[in-house]
Order: C-alpha cells, then sequence, then structure tokens
C-alpha cells in the first residue's frame, strides 16, 4: 500500500474531487490472468477500504477467478472510462460525476472488475462499454463473467459490499462499491 499525490493520480483527479489525494492508497495485488497466470496489478482505493480491497483480491485469486489486467485508469488516454472498459480493465478510483453528485469511484469506494464481459445497462439499454452488446446473455460461459450465485460476488458481497449486478436500474454487472 502506497500514498498517492495528485500527480500519481494525473487525470483521474482534479482539485473538486470529493476525496484528496491523501486519503488514496495505491495497492498492488496479484491476480489469476486470463492466460492462468499470476500477474501483478494496481487499485487506487480509499485509505478506509484497503484491507477489504486486498482480502478480496486475495480470496478472488485463491478462488481461480479470472481477471484480463488491473490497470489503474490513468494509464487511458484522459482517464477515459470508455476506454478502459472496452480494454477489460479492472480499476477502482476515477474522480467522475453521476448525476448531480459524485460515483462512489470518486471516493475510491468502488471497483469494476472485469467491465467489458460484465457491462452496465442503463434503462434505456444504453452499454458500458458500447462494445459489450454480445455480453448481455449471462448464460455465456466467459472468463470473468460474473453472475449472483458466483463465488467471486460474494467475495465482495460477504464483506458488506453491494454488487450492481443485482440492481434493476441500472444494471451495473461489473460494479462492486462499498459506501
Amino acid at each position: 500500500m502506497h500514498p498517492v499525490t495528485a500527480a500519481d493520480l494525473g487525470t483521474t483527479w482534479r482539485p473538486e474531487c470529493p476525496v484528496a489525494p491523501a486519503s488514496l492508497r495505491r495497492v498492488e495485488l496479484d491476480y489469476l490472468g486470463f492466460d492462468g497466470g499470476t500477474h501483478r496489478g494496481q487499485l487506487v482505493v480509499h485509505e478506509d477500504v484497503v484491507d477489504d480491497v486486498i482480502a478480496i483480491f486475495d480470496d478472488l485469486e485463491r478462488l481461480r477467478y479470472p481477471i484480463e489486467k488491473i490497470r489503474t485508469v490513468e494509464n487511458y488516454p484522459g482517464a477515459q472510462d470508455e476506454l478502459s472498459m472496452r480494454d477489460n480493465n479492472t480499476s477502482a478510483f476515477n474522480c467522475r460525476a453521476l448525476g448531480d453528485g459524485w460515483s462512489l469511484h470518486a471516493y475510491g469506494r468502488a471497483v469494476d472488475v472485469n467491465p467489458l464481459v460484465n457491462p452496465y445497462i442503463d434503462a434505456d439499454g444504453n452499454l458500458e462499454p458500447k462494445t459489450a452488446a454480445r455480453y448481455l446473455d449471462r448464460s455465456r460461459d466467459d472468463l470473468g463473467l460474473l453472475r449472483a450465485d458466483s463465488p467471486a460476488v460474494r467475495a465482495f458481497t460477504d464483506r458488506g459490499w453491494r454488487w450492481g449486478g443485482a440492481w434493476t436500474d441500472p444494471v451495473d454487472y461489473q460494479h462492486f462499491e462499498l459506501p
């Protein structure tokens, strides 16, 4: 676990964000890749959820739940969520609005897991990422696909995190949050 600065966060943080960089931590995590190998990735999360995130990702690796990649969003031009999601990148902190307020990602209290195969769908049927239409069929057997009965979902929910795949509007299969 490492403290971060505004410079470390790049375009994922700006002065109007609801959380200062001093409250965020960069966490290095091992994970099982889609290639079956062990990889190391980084997430930026709020200091209050660091222990949970480390324990959850330890559980995911122990469960052999595959994750395509884990990179912080500043690795994508302009910290664009759409680019990160299309790349099936698991990520956490990104200072972004949600309606009239802030997403829990802007507080470092949300994680999106394998977002291409676990898309976000709003009430109008719009997808994020836009390239995820084939993954609306939740009976598929793709690597990293999350369902209500997935042990990977329980790795989060057993610790009090909420899963967006259980929501009805929007449905957000990739999203886990701890308010």
